[in-house]
């Protein structure tokens, strides 16, 4: 528990900047440490008078997904039909499933697990069955959501669960309609 002495002090620390105070922080933003370390009204003080200095980090931005953009004279590719029939064309590396793919380039395709083949929300449609039948065999699992999915087709299978490879360059897929995400809320008994 702080003592009403040290909760005085971090309250001094924390109290509102003045409009100089405020300028100085700005003018200091982006100088160096020992710049910061200079101006004493920018530190706080421990207990013992030592000054503190708070350090801030920020952790590497990530796109969703974590897909990478394809090399030069790597690419595959696989194009998306939208629900209203357009067609959006995508250049994708080797090992890329098209659950990432779609939200990276903010397609429609929800992917309610994350990726996980627990939920159905990331049904796409196969237009060409030669590009099926290159494709391995959907397990137990993704049968067990596939059999969940709106408007199940012969050539539908789960976006996470089609990686891209050489033998599936030029993919074509359909969006369906619309997705059913069933929650096990959805299964409660009705009072």
């Amino acid at each position: 528990m702080a003592t009403p002495r040290s909760l005085v002090r971090s309250l001094q620390c924390l109290r509102t900047p003045s409009s100089q105070s405020i300028t100085r922080i700005r003018q200091s933003a982006f100088s160096s440490r020992s710049k910061i370390r200079s101006n004493p009204s920018l530190l706080c003080r421990s207990r013992a008078g030592v000054p503190l200095l708070r350090q801030f980090s920020t952790s590497p931005l990530y796109q969703h997904g974590h897909i990478h953009p394809p090399k030069p004279g790597e690419e595959l590719y696989v194009t998306f039909i939208d629900k209203e029939g357009k067609e959006h064309k995508v250049a994708v590396s080797k090992g890329d499933n098209l659950l990432d793919i779609a939200q990276a380039h903010d397609l429609e395709m929800e992917g309610a697990c994350g990726g996980s083949c627990a939920c159905s929300t990331c049904h796409v449609i196969v237009t060409d069955e030669d590009y099926y039948e290159k494709m391995p065999e959907p397990e137990d699992d993704e049968n067990d959501m596939l059999d969940l999915a709106f408007g199940l087709s012969e050539t539908s299978r789960l976006g996470c669960q089609v990686v891209m490879t050489k033998e599936l360059d030029g993919l074509k897929v359909k969006l369906p309609s619309m997705t059913r995400n069933l929650q096990a809320s959805d299964f409660g008994s009705k009072s």
